[in-house]
């Protein structure tokens, strides 16, 4: 056995992770292309079907976590960033602190610090930024768990629609001392008590 022989099998099995890889990135990826094209033509050719996707996409509350956990329980995740990028220490990291609460409207008004950092409870994605009637501006996320909180009375810290936001990550800061917050799911209201 010569030295050649000896180190092919080393670079050899480097290519074939590297060659696995890339392909079943591109399979998901067709994969996805070709439910999408499935999808198009049954809206096109279907009434029925192009009314239920209007009125559970469009009409109902669409279930963002949901569809990750589906996705990923069949197709796994789009890349694999984790084992790519180290992961980045939280700077910010907290728990909901407050002096006392009081039920209001559907949900309950919190009481806090002078323009307290507002901190998410669980993890989610951005469903809604904009005003609320009687709560002010109001970020909602739907949490991994299906249920929604509103975070109101809050200004912005540079987050968007639909980004992916870790639990104990910075959401905004209140304006003033109150902060509201309502806790819904499959549009019905549930006690605060449970999840502050």
């Amino acid at each position: 056995m010569n030295v050649e022989n000896y180190r092919s099998p080393k670079k050899g099995k480097k290519k074939l992770v590297l060659k696995t890889g890339v392909r079943s990135f591109i399979n998901r990826i067709l994969m996805v292309m070709v439910l999408f094209l499935m999808s198009l033509i049954l809206i096109k050719s279907n009434t029925n079907f192009k009314n239920n996707i209007i009125k559970y996409v469009y009409e109902d509350n669409l279930k963002f976590t949901k569809l990750k956990s589906i996705y990923e329980k069949y197709f796994g995740k789009i890349l694999s960033i984790d084992k790519v990028a180290p992961k980045e220490e939280a700077v910010f990291s907290e728990k909901l602190e407050y002096k006392k609460s009081n039920v209001y409207k559907d949900g309950v008004l919190l009481t806090v610090n002078q323009n307290y950092l507002v901190p998410t409870l669980e993890s989610g994605i951005v469903v809604f930024m904009g005003e609320k009637k009687e709560y002010g501006t109001t970020i909602i996320i739907e949490q991994v768990d299906g249920i929604d909180v509103w975070y109101s009375n809050i200004k912005s810290n540079d987050i968007k629609m639909y980004d992916y936001i870790e639990k104990g990550s910075l959401i905004g800061e209140t304006n003033g001392e109150k902060l509201y917050m309502v806790f819904q799911k499959d549009g019905a209201y549930l006690d605060y008590k449970k999840y502050l």
